[in-house]
């Protein structure tokens, strides 16, 4: 089984919006299978949004409407990649810029 401090965070929050964990050795089991695959969703969304933020600030017409949407979208999108950088281990911890 794995460790404690070895729990995967899933990338879906539970209920009142607090974290979820996988405890399993199976990298290939069912749950694993389907947070790498909701995973790969999250991030092919934020690319995609990505695109669509570009398209957008190109665009000197572009509704108010249109905007505040794409920034909620960002907001939504930004939270679920970061967790997925968190549950991947990629995001650095406890980094805080040298003051000059």
């Amino acid at each position: 089984m794995t460790a404690p401090d070895e729990l995967r965070l899933l990338p879906w929050s539970g209920p009142e919006g607090k974290p979820c964990y996988l405890s399993t050795d199976d990298r290939g089991g069912y749950m694993s299978r389907l947070a790498d695959n909701i995973e790969a969703v999250q991030l092919g969304t934020a690319a995609d949004l990505l695109d669509e933020v570009l398209e957008t600030l190109g665009d000197e017409n572009a509704a108010l409407e249109d905007v505040r949407r794409l920034v909620q979208e960002l907001t939504g999108a930004l939270r679920d990649v970061l967790r997925v950088a968190t549950s991947r281990g990629q995001l650095l911890a406890a980094y805080e810029p040298q003051r000059l």
